[in-house]
């Protein structure tokens, strides 16, 4: 692996378990200043003290989110976007370059592709044009990958998520992100070969803590490599222990009632 690359992933992922919390924080382009997110820099804040890995913006949010102080905290400059104003709003567009990014400071790089869409081709191909510069520049490229079109019946699917983890390491992501199947063996099927690591997304708002918890758990269980999960965690009553929980499960392998104990709600 190109050096430059291997030191920008371990600024996304603990150099000691080779997993990452991310918590994406580009929501604001597809829709508004949603809650959690209307301050972006103390958002930053919160996770930064909980514990996470890397934060995830658009361009723009990069000096609205950035602090002078405390830890350091990875930075991942998404690349993609739509709006669910849009006739459209799963086709995705590119609106920022690796070359942006790197004069940003960023640590890595991703793009967002949905497969069935009537636009794929053209997302697939903006995915081999960035999978291409990424390379050229060892800039790490985390590609989130979701079935959502005509023909697909249900995004949670194994064989589509299976499709979707496919898709991300033969197109030359170095991470991809896929949603969770729902069960272990499930997922655990689903990314058997795939030899980049697997992060899984967060979905809809849950209303339970500890099925956050789970998932995650049984996601390592099967193979995962952690998680990249926004509303999930920043929308959370308290973002700060939940990371930590997250935390605990992640990085020092604890059960999920250890690390309930942590958020305790």
């Amino acid at each position: 692996m190109h050096v430059g690359k291997a030191i920008r992933l371990e600024r996304i992922f603990n150099r000691n378990t080779n997993r990452t919390i991310i918590v994406p924080m580009d929501h604001g382009v597809s829709v508004g200043p949603i809650k959690g997110l209307v301050h972006v820099r103390d958002a930053v804040t919160r996770l930064v003290e909980g514990g996470a890995n890397a934060g995830l913006v658009h361009r723009g949010l990069v000096a609205c989110g950035h602090r002078t102080q405390g830890r350091d905290f990875g930075l991942i400059v998404h690349l993609s976007a739509s709006t669910c104003l849009s006739p459209f709003p799963h086709a995705k567009v590119l609106t920022t370059t690796v070359e942006d990014a790197i004069r940003l400071g960023a640590d890595a790089v991703s793009i967002h592709v949905n497969l069935g869409d009537e636009t794929e081709r053209h997302m697939l191909a903006d995915f081999g044009k960035v999978a291409s510069s990424a390379a050229n520049w060892g800039m790490p490229l985390l590609a989130m990958v979701y079935a959502r079109g005509p023909k697909v019946q249900g995004e949670f699917d194994p064989e589509m998520v299976a499709h979707c983890a496919r898709i991300g390491m033969e197109l030359g992501a170095d991470v991809v992100k896929v949603p969770y199947t729902g069960d272990k063996a499930t997922f655990a099927q689903a990314i058997e070969g795939c030899c980049i690591p697997v992060l899984i997304a967060g979905g809809p708002k849950l209303d339970s803590t500890r099925d956050l918890l789970q998932m995650v758990r049984d996601s390592l269980d099967a193979g995962g490599s952690g998680l990249s999960i926004g509303r999930n965690v920043f929308q959370h009553e308290d973002p700060v222990n939940l990371v930590r929980a997250l935390n605990a499960i992640v990085h020092e392998n604890k059960g999920v009632e250890e690390a309930f104990a942590v958020v305790g709600r």
